[in-house]
C-alpha cells in the first residue's frame, strides 16, 4: 500500500482479509483461520478460533530471534535521580520469574490481579508476567484513594494486588501502602495475598499471612513458560476515569489487542524494530497499557518509561532532554503536557540545549488539540506535530495520520482521518446523517475493529445500554464534532459540551480556539452555564502564560472582543477570568463537566482522578465573581 486512500479502501472492500494479512505480524499457537465472529448477542469478536500469547510477542520472541541483547525498556526517572536499560533477554528472565511465583503461589489462567503500581519497570513486568500466565490484570493508577481502589476490588475481586510501598512526586512521598491497606479492610472481597515491592525512600509494614516482599516472594520460584489462551481471552481490564460509585471495567481481548497495536505501531508511529518509542503517559490509563507497554514491545521497539513531569522535573525542559539523551524516534504525550511546558517556556529557551535531530514525530491524543498549542510545538520543535483521537474504550486511534503509510496534510484542530476499522459517521439527535461541515454526535458504524472494548466487566448490560443503544448499528463514541468535505474529522467537544445558548447549537471547543489563540493565553477551558435568559452561555477560563504582568481585567476584554470578531455576537462570550490553574484529572484532562455543576451552583461531580482537589474551591471563587456557582441557580 503506497496511500492512505489505498489502504483505506482495501480495508473496506474487504475488512476480514485486512485484519487476517495484518495477523501475520503476530506469532500465533493456533492461527485464526477466521477473522470475524458474530456472538449470540449479536455482538462480534475477533480471531476467536485462534490460541496465542501475549508475553511471548512482547518478550520471548524478539529473544528467540537473536535480538535479546537489544534495551526493552529505558527507565527514566528525574524524581528518583535514575536511569537504567533493561534489555530483552533481561526482560524475559525477570517476567518469567515474577510469573513463576504468581504461579506458585496459586495464580492461574483467568484470576484477575490489580495492580497499583508507580512508573517503575516492575510495573510492566507485572503486566507481562499476568499476560505470560493468561491472568487478567487491572491496573489502578497508584496512589488512588482507598474507597475507590475498594470498589474496584469488588468489581474485579482479583485473588491478588501487586503494589509499591510507596509513590513519588515532586517533593513529596505519595504512601500507597496505608491506602492499599484502607482500601482492602473497606472491600467486601479480600485478595488471596499481596507482593509489595519496597522502594528505598520508603519501606512500608507487611501484614502477616498477606503481604509479602516483592522480590522475596520469587526466591525459589520456577520460570514460567507462556500459557496460551484463546484470542478472545481478556487481556485486561482497565476502569475508565472520572468514575464514582460502580466502576466501569473495559474488557480487552488479546488477539485484537496484538493485532490492532502491531499495526499501529508501523503504519500510525512509523516505528520498526530496534527504533527508542516513548508515550509520556502513566501505566494507569490506556495509553501506558497501549503505547507504554504492549505496542512498542510487541513491535521489537525499545519503549521509555519515564517516572517525571512535563514540568518541574526539574524544568520545563525535561521532555527534550529524555527525547535528547535517548534517541527518541516517535514521541506522544497529550496536549495538556504541552501547554504546560509552553506556560512555563512560552519562548522554547530550553529547547536549545538539546539536539532534536533523531525525533521524526511528536503525537497528541488524550484531550482535543487546539490549533494554537499544535502550531507552538511545531515552531519550537521543526517536526510534523500530529493529532490524533482515540479512547479508553478502542485501545488505539480512530481517527490519525497514517505517517508510515503516507503523512497527510495537517488540519490544525482535526486528528485527520479515519483508520482502517473504523466507519466514522456524524449524526444529529434523530439519529440521521448531516452534512459535511456539520457540527453533530460521532458514531462508528458496526462491528468495531480489532483491540476495542467487547464488554463492561460483570456489566454487559450496561455496555449495550452506555454505548450501543442510542444510535442502532453505531457505536455511540460520546463526542460530538463534524467531517470536513475532505474526509478530515473534527472532535469539538464532548456530546455534554455542545451547549445551547438562545436556540443556537455551539461547541465550546470552538470557542476555546479562539480563546487559546491569543498570545497570553497558555491554555483554557469554555463551559456552559445556566443562563435564565439564554438557557445557557459560555464562560471561559484562562490560565496565562509565565512572566505576562498585564491586567487580567484588560486581557479577559480582549477575549470576549477576539471571540465576538471570530465566531460572532451569536456566541454570546461575554464572561472570560484569568485563573492558575485548571482542575483536570491526574492523566490531564480538564474537568469541564465538574466546572459546569459549580457554575450552576449544583455540588460538583468529583471524579476520583483528579489532581487536585483544592483547584475546585479556586474556580469555585472565580466563577462566583461572575456571577455564577450561586447555591440553587
Amino acid at each position: 500500500m503506497t496511500t492512505y486512500k489505498e489502504l483505506y479502501q482495501s480495508w473496506q472492500a474487504d475488512p476480514e482479509g485486512f485484519w487476517l494479512d495484518a495477523a501475520r505480524a503476530i506469532d500465533w499457537v493456533v492461527p485464526p483461520e477466521k477473522a470475524l465472529s458474530q456472538t449470540a448477542d449479536g455482538g462480534h469478536e475477533w480471531f476467536a478460533d485462534a490460541m496465542v500469547n501475549t508475553c511471548w510477542n512482547a518478550v520471548d520472541r524478539h529473544v528467540e530471534a537473536g535480538r535479546g541483547a537489544q534495551t526493552a525498556i529505558i527507565y527514566d526517572s528525574p524524581v528518583t535521580d535514575t536511569i537504567a536499560e533493561i534489555t530483552f533477554a533481561e526482560l524475559q528472565t525477570r517476567v518469567a520469574l515474577l510469573a513463576g511465583a504468581l504461579q506458585q503461589k496459586g495464580i492461574t489462567k483467568g484470576d484477575r490481579v490489580i495492580l497499583y503500581m508507580p512508573m517503575v519497570p516492575e510495573a510492566l513486568i507485572a503486566m507481562l508476567a499476568c499476560a505470560r500466565i493468561g491472568a487478567i490484570h487491572s491496573v489502578v493508577f497508584g496512589g488512588f484513594a482507598s474507597q475507590e481502589l475498594a470498589t474496584r476490588i469488588d468489581d474485579a475481586t482479583p485473588k491478588a494486588i501487586l503494589a509499591a510501598s510507596c509513590g513519588i512526586e515532586p517533593g513529596r512521598i505519595v504512601h500507597y501502602k496505608p491506602l492499599l491497606d484502607g482500601a482492602i479492610s473497606m472491600a467486601n472481597h479480600k485478595p488471596d495475598f499481596c507482593l509489595i515491592l519496597q522502594r528505598e525512600q520508603e519501606r512500608a509494614t507487611l501484614e502477616d499471612n498477606r503481604d509479602f516482599d516483592w522480590y522475596e516472594a520469587q526466591e525459589g520460584a520456577t520460570p514460567a513458560d507462556c500459557v496460551p489462551v484463546e484470542g478472545t481471552h481478556p487481556a485486561y481490564i482497565l476502569y475508565t476515569s472520572g468514575t464514582t460509585g460502580q466502576p466501569k471495567g473495559v474488557v480487552r481481548p488479546t488477539a485484537g489487542q496484538l493485532v490492532a497495536l502491531s499495526w499501529s505501531m508501523r503504519n500510525i508511529y512509523d516505528v520498526h524494530p530496534g527504533d527508542v518509542f516513548w508515550a509520556a503517559s502513566d501505566v494507569g490509563w490506556v495509553v501506558g497499557h497501549s503505547y507504554i507497554c504492549y505496542g512498542p514491545l510487541i513491535n521489537g521497539n525499545t519503549t521509555v518509561l519515564f517516572e517525571g513531569k512535563p514540568v518541574g522535573t526539574p524544568d520545563a525542559g525535561t521532555f527534550w532532554r529524555v527525547i535528547s539523551q535517548h534517541k527518541v524516534r516517535s514521541f506522544f504525550t497529550a496536549p495538556t503536557a504541552f501547554r504546560a511546558v509552553k506556560r512555563a517556556d512560552p519562548k522554547g529557551e530550553l529547547l536549545k540545549d538539546y539536539d532534536l535531530s533523531v525525533l521524526k514525530y511528536v503525537f497528541l491524543a488524550g484531550e482535543r488539540a487546539d490549533p494554537d498549542t499544535i502550531q507552538w510545538a511545531e515552531e519550537k520543535t521543526g517536526k510534523p506535530v500530529i493529532d490524533h483521537w482515540w479512547q479508553t474504550e478502542t485501545s488505539w486511534s480512530i481517527a490519525a495520520n497514517p505517517a508510515g503509510v503516507e503523512l497527510l496534510p495537517v488540519k490544525p484542530g482535526s486528528p485527520t482521518v479515519p483508520m482502517p476499522g473504523y466507519d466514522i459517521r456524524v449524526l444529529d439527535e434523530a439519529g440521521l446523517p448531516v452534512a459535511p461541515g456539520t457540527l453533530g454526535a460521532i458514531v462508528v458504524r458496526l462491528p468495531l475493529p480489532p483491540s476495542c472494548f467487547t464488554t463492561i466487566w460483570n456489566a454487559h448490560d450496561r455496555f449495550i445500554s452506555s454505548y450501543m443503544s442510542q444510535f442502532p448499528g453505531y457505536y455511540e463514541t460520546g463526542d460530538a464534532g463534524m467531517i470536513d468535505a475532505d474526509g478530515y474529522v473534527y472532535i469539538m467537544a464532548r456530546t455534554d459540551d455542545i451547549i445551547n445558548v438562545a436556540g443556537h447549537r455551539l461547541s465550546t471547543g470552538s470557542i476555546e480556539e479562539v480563546v487559546a489563540g491569543h498570545p497570553d493565553v497558555a491554555e483554557c477551558a469554555v463551559i456552559g452555564a445556566a443562563d435564565t435568559l439564554k438557557g445557557q452561555v459560555p464562560v471561559g477560563l484562562v490560565c496565562l502564560n509565565a512572566g505576562v504582568t498585564r491586567d487580567p481585567a484588560e486581557i479577559s476584554a480582549e477575549l470576549v472582543r477576539l471571540v465576538r470578531d471570530k465566531i460572532g455576537p451569536v456566541a454570546s462570550f461575554r464572561h472570560a477570568t484569568v485563573v492558575e490553574r485548571l482542575p483536570k484529572t491526574r492523566s490531564g484532562k480538564i474537568l469541564r463537566g465538574t466546572m459546569v455543576n459549580i457554575a450552576d451552583g449544583q455540588t460538583p461531580r468529583i471524579p476520583a482522578t483528579i489532581e487536585d482537589p483544592v483547584v475546585l474551591e479556586e474556580i469555585k471563587l472565580a466563577l462566583h465573581a461572575l456571577g455564577f456557582a450561586q447555591p440553587g441557580a
